[in-house]
């Protein structure tokens, strides 16, 4: 079944709703993002003028994210999910980025895998099962102060291998930082997605993450983060059986995932 790729616009929000997956937060919101954003470059697939599948390239210098890759359920186990994302590694070749990441669901993880693919690491699901016992929370804990911008930026390359500045920079005066002896060591944005958290160390991504799951539902964290599970577990968190697959195609990414406390979502990692 052929399709033709063409960018999304404001106007496809309306059409682009109908294939929203159960269980997904609104992929209009999100997709409105990309549309305002300089560095993701939102497309859509369609047939006869018909919108049935969406997706978005995510570009930061060398490094990309793919996201986004829905097709709608009518037109599912066509090929069409393959096409969008064959297309996007054409591209991606094309202009030599080095590292392409995504986060997989268990329906979109073969397409990924036959298109080269590998895993990278696994994110757990957690959901709340008991309310959260009230805890204090470090001093080192303060509000954004703007001569840490830079601190931040180069805590969150060294962690996540990406220069992010351009996602970063929307979000960091809402954001709460762990500072100690004059260094940023972690810090926690309550309004990215679903509230990303990174940390240098254990006790300053713990205490970040009491500030988050204090009042959160659910969690997702690396596997890889055996200190943030078990905490989550400890604060009335249980694991489901449900879980992502973080997958990369090209060169592997220097990142920690032990060191993501709290992730942004799927889109992002």
């Amino acid at each position: 079944m052929n399709i033709a790729l063409e960018s999304v616009t404001f106007n496809d929000l309306d059409e682009i709703k109908n294939l929203q997956p159960k269980g997904w937060s609104d992929i209009t919101l999100d997709i409105g993002f990309y549309l305002k954003s300089t560095f993701c470059n939102p497309f859509k697939a369609t047939i006869e003028n018909k919108i049935v599948g969406t997706g978005t390239l995510i570009t930061y210098g060398n490094t990309c994210w793919i996201a986004h890759i829905i097709v709608g359920s009518d037109y599912r186990n066509n090929g069409i999910g393959s096409q969008m994302v064959n297309e996007l590694l054409k591209k991606i070749k094309k202009d030599s980025i080095e590292t392409c990441s995504l986060v997989a669901t268990d329906l979109g993880k073969p397409v990924y895998l036959k298109a080269g693919f590998r895993a990278v690491t696994e994110f757990m699901l957690l959901q709340r099962e008991k309310p959260w016992i009230d805890c204090s929370v470090s001093k080192n804990v303060i509000p954004f102060d703007e001569k840490y911008r830079i601190a931040i930026y180069e805590l969150d390359k060294e962690i996540s291998g990406e220069n992010r500045e351009m996602l970063l920079n929307g979000f960091l005066e809402n954001s709460m930082l762990y500072v100690e002896n004059g260094k940023v060591v972690g810090y926690y944005m309550p309004n990215l997605k679903e509230g990303l958290i990174f940390a240098d160390t254990k006790e300053a991504g713990l205490e970040l993450m009491k500030l988050k799951y204090s009042n959160a539902d659910k969690a997702a964290l690396p596997i890889d983060n055996v200190e943030g599970v078990e905490f989550l577990k400890q604060k009335g968190f249980v694991e489901t059986t449900t879980q992502w697959t973080r997958m990369v195609f090209g060169k592997d990414l220097n990142w920690n995932p032990q060191k993501i406390f709290g992730r942004i979502g799927g889109n992002f990692g």
